[in-house]
């Protein structure tokens, strides 16, 4: 497969299905927000641009099935390929007029990720990799940063506000990392966080609940700018785990000591 050729397709059925959010944005009714679970919020706008995205990429990969956040795992077939999309990732932030959000795109084949696309909708940032390939922003090559002292580095996170029962080991992590570190700063969009610790705006990332369609993009893309991603553990189960550590290879070490908990 050309997976050059085919990440280029795919950012272009992005920016397409980018005009949808765009179009609506600052337009959505208090009545037209539907709840899925505690601070969990869709709308229509959500349902119609994974729509979009799951017909057009359909026709790059007629047998290729579908996670996406609003369907779940929807269209699988026997196929080896799998794509994995968040159609709006900052939903909360998008629904409150705030203008941060994005569309977060990845294709798996065989279970390894091989494309990642990450759009930072309103300042046009267009985030993307494929398999050979390295991390770009706007096609300009990026990398993870090169900070090496923890002292000086600028982390993100995300609030565990769907799962109160893990607030207590959050806080822990929490209260570590900000006493030792320059900040640590939350957007309310994890794909963005992941993108920005790709191209070395933070530093690190760290946070609990996220699901695939969150971080398979962005995670994809932080490796291919050199930076390293696990669980908590320091183990490979970020995709399916509900937690992820990301962060340039020079401080992940000492990141992921402030973050393992004693009972792993």
């Amino acid at each position: 497969m050309n997976y050059s050729a085919l990440c280029h397709k795919t950012i272009e059925i992005v920016y397409q299905a980018s005009e949808i959010l765009k179009e609506n944005f600052g337009k959505i009714n208090h009545t037209d927000i539907e709840f899925k679970g505690k601070n969990d919020l869709v709308s229509f706008v959500d349902r119609e641009t994974e729509n979009f995205l799951k017909s057009k990429l359909s026709d790059l990969i007629p047998e290729s099935g579908f996670l996406a956040e609003e369907s779940g795992l929807s269209d699988f077939k026997d196929t080896d390929y799998l794509w994995i999309i968040d159609p709006l990732d900052g939903t909360t932030n998008y629904l409150h007029h705030l203008p941060l959000y994005s569309v977060s795109v990845a294709l798996q084949e065989n279970n390894e990720t091989v494309i990642g696309i990450v759009y930072e909708v309103v300042n046009d940032e267009m985030f993307y990799s494929y398999k050979g390939g390295n991390a770009m922003l706007n096609g300009e090559r990026i990398n993870v940063s090169a900070t090496a002292d923890l002292q000086n580095a600028l982390l993100a996170t995300g609030f565990p506000i769907k799962n109160f029962e893990i607030i207590d080991d959050y806080l822990r992590i929490f209260r570590n990392l900000v006493t030792q570190t320059r900040g640590i700063r939350r957007l309310g969009t994890a794909a963005v966080d992941l993108a920005y610790v790709a191209c070395g705006r933070f530093d690190g990332f760290f946070e609990y609940n996220l699901s695939p369609w969150d971080v398979a993009a962005g995670d994809f893309i932080v490796r291919q700018a050199g930076g390293s991603v696990s669980d908590f553990s320091g183990k490979n189960n970020f995709l399916y785990g509900r937690q992820i550590l990301a962060a340039n290879s020079l401080i992940f070490n000492e990141l992921l000591k402030n973050v393992i908990s004693d009972k792993d």
